[in-house]
């Protein structure tokens, strides 16, 4: 019955688990779309970046363009000029030499007026020069004014269109990330709601799976106690009373008198099942000389019936672990004993009851077979190794099994010592624990 609901519950479990939905498809659309738009930006910014490149090498290559002609303009214009001076400082010279030759008695005053005509005419031309080069440098100068504006009103939208790119998947990142967070706020409230509702089922189940074991043994007890006290006599009287009638026939021979006593032997056969049956409903020595001796008895008989030595050690104190704590003890051992006659094909058991720092330590061992790990929840021996469990931990207590192939079987179980037997008590020392 313990087993078949905690396996109910599992399933139950599982089929609430499923219903919660996973944020994860959500998830993985927004990482997505993201990866999708920084994939965008990186080929708008390569683009942008390779816009700038070649619109720089123009600009370097007019640049040196105007430089070159430029400078063949200034070359051009100092040529100029010390052609003109030449040409003029000659002129100069033959006007003078005139003047010499026709002016002999020349004023001083005239010859400087002359000469400040000359220089007037070409320091005009030298001036038109400089005019001209000096509008080409301020044509040069616009265009790199020019020049450097576009480059920074490039430079600027690239700036602007990246801080706004930047802004987007912020804020885009900022609300899935609110999202996330909502999404799986929602869900660990689902899942904590969830495992609120299953522990409280788990522990009505336990509760309840206590309840009927409690039940289980008190029935068990009173079918024992009604074999034991009412057919055992019934059984007793009748085995009597064919004897004193097998005593009454006078023939030894008589084939009634062979009647008789085959009767009684079918009656005492019976008397002995009823007993039998009594004693693995609820022993009877259990209540009158305690666990260890209870253990040692059921070890004996189960040699004989099942073919298997079985080693009993046991150290515990008299009369300190109660009959309606001790069959719970007992159970575990019966169906220990049993899986191994069932199942392990051991020829040896050993069975050991000690105390260990105020807690009954059980172990039961065997030299079988064994079987994988994990593998008692898909064999026939798994609902008798649940149910020990369940006893275990119904009186406070642990189980524990190892086992591999070839090695054997060992199961331990603690359980605490104590004289308290109310369930109530029980229930409070399982939850003290598990906490």
């Amino acid at each position: 019955m313990p087993a078949s609901g905690s396996t109910s519950q599992t399933e139950y479990n599982h089929d609430l688990l499923s219903r919660i939905p996973s944020p994860s498809r959500r998830l993985w659309v927004g990482l997505w779309i993201i990866l999708s738009i920084f994939v965008a930006f990186a080929f708008y910014a390569v683009h942008e970046v390779r816009w700038l490149e070649d619109f720089q090498v123009n600009v370097v290559q007019r640049n040196r363009k105007a430089s070159l002609q430029l400078l063949r303009l200034q070359n051009d214009a100092y040529a100029l000029a010390i052609s003109l001076r030449e040409m003029t400082e000659a002129a100069l010279q033959d006007v003078w030499r005139a003047t010499d030759n026709v002016f002999a008695v020349a004023d001083a005053a005239r010859e400087a007026d002359a000469r400040r005509i000359i220089q007037s005419e070409a320091e005009a031309k030298r001036a038109v020069i400089s005019e001209i080069v000096a509008r080409l440098l301020v044509l040069n100068d616009q265009a790199q004014v020019q020049a450097g504006e576009r480059i920074n009103l490039v430079y600027g939208n690239v700036k602007r269109n990246i801080l706004l790119v930047i802004a987007a998947l912020s804020l885009f990142a900022l609300a899935t990330g609110l999202y996330t967070l909502q999404a799986n706020r929602k869900t660990f409230q689902r899942l904590r709601h969830l495992a609120e509702k299953l522990q409280t089922q788990s522990e009505q189940l336990r509760k309840l799976s206590w309840k009927l074991i409690d039940v289980q043994e008190e029935t068990l007890r009173q079918v024992a106690r009604d074999l034991h006290d009412e057919f055992g006599q019934v059984l007793t009287a009748i085995g009597a009373m064919l004897g004193r009638a097998g005593r009454k026939v006078p023939d030894s021979e008589s084939p009634f008198l062979q009647e008789l006593q085959a009767g009684k032997q079918i009656v005492e056969q019976t008397l002995q099942n009823v007993r039998d049956r009594s004693q693995m409903f609820r022993p009877a020595i259990l209540d009158d000389f305690g666990l260890e001796q209870t253990l040692e008895s059921f070890a004996g008989q189960f040699a004989r019936q099942a073919g298997i030595q079985v080693h009993f050690e046991g150290k515990l104190r008299e009369g300190f672990f109660p009959p309606e704590d001790a069959i719970h003890v007992y159970r575990i051992v019966q169906e220990a004993l049993n899986n191994i006659a069932r199942h392990s094909g051991a020829r040896e058991a050993w069975v050991s009851l000690t105390e260990q720092q105020g807690d009954l330590k059980l172990e039961i061992r065997d030299s079988g077979g064994g079987f994988e790990a994990g593998a008692e929840t898909s064999s026939s021996r798994g609902t008798g190794l649940m149910g020990m469990r369940e006893r275990a931990e119904h009186l406070g207590g642990s189980l524990e099994i190892e086992s591999s192939p070839g090695r054997g079987t060992l199961i331990k179980a603690l359980i605490p010592l104590r004289k308290s037997t109310s369930s109530d008590a029980r229930l409070t020392s399982v939850a003290g624990r598990r906490s």
